[in-house]
């Protein structure tokens, strides 16, 4: 096993059996606040959707199919399996306060809530209409999104990091590292310390020998 393997399994995050998923990232503040050590909460049953499955994805299109907002279309912006959800931009918002007190009125916030699977619907980019979609393969072998309706092919979004920022579509800028340098080795590895190595680098002569030690 490789030792990044090892490393990403390290850093996984180990969640309680009975942990209870929000909106907020379970390594956040906000997270822990809603789910304290010792506190029971209410089970909540999730349908099952394998990796293999999942349709719907981050910077895909999509249609409301309930609620107050039923008929627009919006980008997803956030998407937790966990849960069964997606957030679509600027639709299915509730408003609340942030920061109120007894001497300001606080703001008054518009805050998207999360829609089930079963609430949306998939946008054909051809005609723009809802429509039904299932994984199929083409003659090559690439496993593609396939309208139901129209049997034309939904390509995937692109992929958009966390940031904002699409790696195909960035373009180095002035300051920016190129990979050549990134990727140039300038240090040498040696047996010295830290120590002998700045005393190497500023000239200073040491007759002195430390003692001898041993691990065990």
């Amino acid at each position: 096993m490789r030792l990044t393997v090892l490393l990403c399994m390290a850093a996984r995050m180990k969640l309680p059996p009975d942990y209870r998923h929000g909106i907020y990232r379970p390594w956040t503040v906000k997270a822990q606040l809603q789910n304290p050590p010792g506190k029971k909460r209410k089970k909540v049953f999730v349908e099952p959707i394998s990796k293999e499955d999942w349709k719907v994805f981050r910077g895909d299109t999509v249609e409301i199919l309930i609620g107050k907002d039923a008929g627009k279309q919006g980008v997803i912006n956030q998407v937790i399996r966990a849960r069964n959800w997606v957030f679509v931009e600027g639709l299915n918002t509730h408003y609340c306060y942030h920061g109120k007190t007894s001497n300001y009125p606080g703001l008054y916030v518009a805050t998207e809530a999360p829609l089930l699977l079963r609430q949306i619907s998939l946008i054909d980019p051809v005609d723009r209409k809802p429509t039904e979609v299932e994984w199929r393969y083409t003659e090559e072998g690439e496993r593609v999104r396939v309208s139901v309706r129209t049997s034309r092919i939904i390509p995937l979004p692109v992929y958009q990091r966390r940031d904002g920022i699409i790696p195909e579509e960035w373009k180095d800028g002035p300051k920016d590292t190129s990979v050549e340098d990134a990727l140039d080795r300038t240090y040498q590895p040696s047996l010295q310390t830290f120590e002998e190595e700045i005393m190497e680098l500023q000239g200073i002569v040491e007759t002195r020998r430390p003692k001898k030690s041993y691990w065990y």
